[in-house]
């Protein structure tokens, strides 16, 4: 994936104090680091986790965690308290801390000898209350955390942290990432619009816009030999249409398509951007909308945003970042029409043309259609079905005093009949917990027509990075009712109202 942090790392910081001795000490600092092996070799994780000596006065704690937050391979902390650590000792490094942080409650040995248990054990393994200690100095402070409960060894507690640390890589991958924005977003268009300088501040990008022309200027440039190799890489990966082969009556449309992608790839990698916007009502100087090229890009990690939707834009980066070593894919998208079977009613998700192949079911067919909007020639495109399991849409919406992030849980579906005379990428997908429920939440809620799509990416990652990110969240799925959710609607924004002059 393009521009993802390869080191990262978290760091795992044990807790304790100098009351139990030099021996105690010994055993806490061992058995943490059999603690952090078993972590890495258990090879669920897919963060490297790092060792940090046993802290035990406010010095050391703060001390560790300014490192922390100065060292640009640390994406986050994980905290134990092994025995009882008084919690006072750790206001001034927490107060200060700045990145993602999960609270562990475990303890070393998963079940107690009932024979032989005395008082050092009872003093060396005090997680049960030293955890507790340290959960209300998080509660006092305000902080947000992730708090994971069971033993280390288990698979559902790695899988927990899994998932906090698939959240962390997307939040940084997003801190400092660049988004470049050709032409202003779709006129008229509300959702769409947004306070950037309120997400750079919440979420840690920036956006900023380039005319169309500066783009124009590199795809002129694009060499042929470039265009050559381009064309030769679509027609190995892809089953491409009769017309747009070598030879074919539209083959030169391909070559369009083909400097359009190299052009935008160039100026994306010189530029330091991961991800992009379009709109189709600014392609000047452009041969055709590109479609193919947003295909291909987004398949390389790149987040995209069709009529300037930058959030939606960013949102699919970071959930690419998320999903990046697990199976499944990620993409734009957007709700496009109905089927409206009583029995089994089912939605068609589309767009003009820009829609992943990586969550294609086979092999992309290369195409060329006409497009009735834009005003250009005839664009290339790949078309596919995707493919059927379970998935999640997710939107981000700015509410004027807050981002909330609407996420609906889906199960795809292969759609009940050919679409022969479809010429773009689709999903079929049921919504859950049933159409009608989904649909009105996600109005209600203030759900965009736009979506970041993904079979990879779970309703937990965007839990996770809800919290990491202080960004309100609400889940549309199983057990979802409109009363239930219109009165959370209404607590949160009572909540989000009163916690903006809530202070530690």
């Amino acid at each position: 994936m393009k521009n993802i942090a390869e080191n990262l790392t978290v760091w795992f910081i044990t807790g304790s104090q100098h009351l139990y001795g030099p021996k105690t000490l010994a055993q806490v600092a061992e058995n943490s680091g059999k603690i952090v092996d078993g972590f890495n070799a258990s090879r669920r994780l897919p963060l490297k986790m790092i060792f940090k000596p046993v802290v035990k006065t406010p010095e050391e704690i703060r001390n560790t965690l300014a490192e922390a937050n100065n060292d640009p391979s640390c994406g986050g902390i994980i905290l134990w308290m092994h025995t009882f650590s008084p919690s006072k000792m750790w206001i001034g490094g927490l107060s200060s801390f700045r990145k993602p942080m999960l609270h562990l409650h475990t303890q070393f040995n998963r079940d107690l000898p009932w024979s032989s248990i005395d008082m050092d054990y009872m003093n060396l393994n005090q997680s049960a209350h030293g955890d507790r200690e340290h959960g209300f100095i998080h509660s006092r402070l305000r902080l947000e955390r992730k708090v994971v409960v069971g033993h280390w060894q288990d698979r559902e507690v790695q899988d927990r942290i899994a998932a906090w640390e698939r959240a962390v890589r997307g939040w940084n991958d997003l801190q400092g990432a660049k988004f470049v924005r050709f032409g202003d977003n779709m006129r008229q268009v509300a959702v769409t619009e947004g306070d950037k300088v309120a997400a750079e501040i919440r979420l840690g990008y920036s956006v900023n816009t380039h005319p169309v022309g500066d783009l124009v200027a590199v795809i002129n440039a694009v060499s042929s030999k470039e265009i050559a190799a381009q064309c030769a890489s679509y027609d190995a990966a892809f089953t491409v249409s009769p017309a747009l082969r070598k030879g074919g009556a539209k083959r030169s449309r391909l070559e369009d398509a083909a400097r359009i992608e190299v052009g935008l790839r160039t100026f994306l990698e010189k530029g330091g951007f991961k991800g992009f916007t379009t709109t189709f009502e600014d392609l000047h100087g452009l041969k055709q909308l590109p479609g193919l090229a947003v295909q291909s890009l987004m398949a390389e990690g790149y987040g995209f945003g069709a009529e300037g939707d930058w959030k939606t834009c960013a949102l699919l980066r970071g959930m690419k970042a998320m999903a990046a070593d697990l199976k499944g894919g990620t993409s734009w998208m957007e709700d496009y029409t109905y089927h409206l079977d009583p029995k089994r009613p089912l939605v068609l998700g589309a767009h003009m043309l820009e829609v992943c192949p990586s969550i294609a079911a086979a092999k992309p067919s290369l195409q060329i259609h006409p497009l009735g909007i834009g005003g250009k020639d005839d664009p290339a495109r790949l078309v596919f079905t995707a493919k059927p399991g379970p998935a999640l849409n997710a939107t981000l919406v700015d509410m004027g005093n807050r981002f909330r992030l609407i996420v609906n849980e889906l199960n795809v579906v292969k759609p009940p009949r050919p679409l022969p005379k479809l010429p773009v990428a689709c999903a079929t997908w049921e919504a859950l917990p049933d159409f009608k429920t989904a649909a009105a939440a996600w109005i209600y809620a203030g759900g965009a027509h736009h979506s970041a799509f993904s079979s990879a990416v779970t309703v937990e990652h965007l839990e996770d990075f809800a919290a990491i990110t202080g960004i309100e969240m609400i889940r549309i799925g199983e057990g979802t009712t409109i009363a239930t959710l219109k009165n959370e609607l209404r607590w949160n924004d009572i909540a989000y109202h009163l916690l903006q002059g809530v202070g530690r």
